[in-house]
């Protein structure tokens, strides 16, 4: 299927592994062209560099905090005018909500709330000036569906969600739709480093602990960054026009309810 995305220009956060790379991957296939992100310079040039050998598209990479002012500045730097905008940001660790003092409460929000809405804050008005405008979030599961330890990250991304709600519908005549992706249990570095956690709690091998989650989804197993991608990009594209201010499920099945 030709997404009709061809010279459209993309800033897809936190995508030099895992699912924001995911994403890119499926986009840069699009034949869009990309502004990707991550921390770790040596790994966001080598995604950058493989993305554009597979794909013949351009792809610049920006080393930058996105939680940051300055990070926000870099990345629309290098794309000014995104017609695609990917929100995607690492979450709060697993901890006891007991654990959890102001200083944490606040940056969790600023990662997960406050950063993709500067973002799209930024971002928007020209999508509506242009008459096309994509904006996916990657959320979570938990954001339905709490898990426990994860309680800070539910809640930064409920409130996203919460937010986005009504700004979607405002936007929606100018041709721009803003939609949510709540991915479930994927195979990502994130997943592993939960498993540890896990794993440290229960004292069960790490192998065991996975196996017992892979048994509770009904599709028997993790997801891949490569289906989840496909997903943002039909998102994305041409097609999904009418589609806005909804929340998409990508578990496996893990969610079990009739709507």
């Amino acid at each position: 299927m030709d997404l009709g995305l061809k010279g459209k220009k993309a800033i897809v956060c936190a995508s030099s592994r895992g699912l924001g790379r995911g994403c890119a991957m499926a986009l840069a296939e699009a034949g869009v062209a990309l502004t990707i992100n991550g921390r770790d310079q040596g790994k966001l040039d080598a995604t950058a560099e493989e993305i554009a050998r597979a794909t013949g598209v351009e792809v610049t990479p920006v080393a930058a905090d996105v939680s940051t002012r300055e990070g926000q500045d870099k990345l629309l730097a290098a794309c000014p005018q995104p017609d695609i905008l990917v929100n995607n940001n690492g979450g709060p660790p697993f901890r006891d909500f007991r654990q959890v003092n102001r200083e944490a409460l606040l940056e969790g929000v600023v990662m997960n709330m406050a950063t993709p809405i500067e973002l799209i804050q930024r971002a928007i008005d020209g999508m509506i000036e242009r008459r096309f405008g994509r904006i996916v979030n990657i959320t979570s599961l938990s954001v339905k569906m709490p898990v426990a330890g994860l309680d800070l990250s539910s809640g930064a991304r409920a409130g996203l969600t919460a937010f986005l709600a009504g700004v979607a519908r405002t936007v929606a005549p100018h041709g721009v739709t803003i939609n949510n992706i709540l991915p479930g249990f994927f195979d990502t570095d994130r997943m592993r480093s939960g498993f540890e956690a896990a794993s440290k709690t229960s004292g069960q091998p790490i192998d065991e602990v996975a196996a017992a989650r892979a048994a509770e989804i009904p599709a028997k197993r993790f997801g891949t960054p490569d289906e989840f991608g496909a997903a943002c990009a039909f998102l994305c594209s041409q097609h999904a026009g009418y589609i806005t201010g909804q929340n998409l499920l990508i578990d496996g099945g893990r969610y079990a309810s009739a709507f």
